[in-house]
C-alpha cells in the first residue's frame, strides 16, 4: 500500500462561482473528497459537483490535482488546499437553475 498523501493541492477553474468556492472550501466537501478518492496523482482531473441552491440542481466542474506531498493514498488525514487556474467555460451562479441558464 502506498504512503498517505499529507497534502494535496487542487486547482479549480477561475469561472467557478463564489457560491461554488464557498462550498468546496467547507469541511463537508473536503470530507467528501477524502471518502470518494482513494489516490491523488498530479495531473488527475476529478469531475465534482456542488449544489446551486434551493432548486436541487448541481453544478459540475473539474478539480485538477496540481501537486501531492507524501504518497498517493488519500486518507482521513489528507489536507486539501486550493489554487485557481484558467477559466474553462463552466456556467455557475443562479443562472444554472433559470431559463437564462445552460441548455446542455
Amino acid at each position: 500500500m502506498s504512503e498517505h498523501a499529507s497534502r494535496v493541492e487542487l486547482s479549480y477553474p477561475a469561472d467557478l462561482s463564489g457560491w461554488g468556492r464557498d462550498k468546496i472550501d467547507g469541511s463537508p466537501f473536503r470530507a467528501y473528497l477524502r471518502k470518494t478518492h482513494n489516490t491523488a496523482t498530479p495531473g488527475d482531473v476529478w469531475t465534482e459537483f456542488v449544489g446551486v441552491g434551493c432548486c436541487g440542481d448541481t453544478l459540475d466542474f473539474p478539480l485538477q490535482v496540481e501537486s501531492v506531498e507524501g504518497g498517493s493514498a488519500v486518507t482521513e488525514d489528507t489536507e486539501f488546499v486550493y489554487t485557481e487556474r484558467e477559466a474553462c467555460g463552466i456556467a455557475g451562479g443562479w443562472q444554472v437553475q433559470s431559463a437564462a441558464g445552460p441548455t446542455e
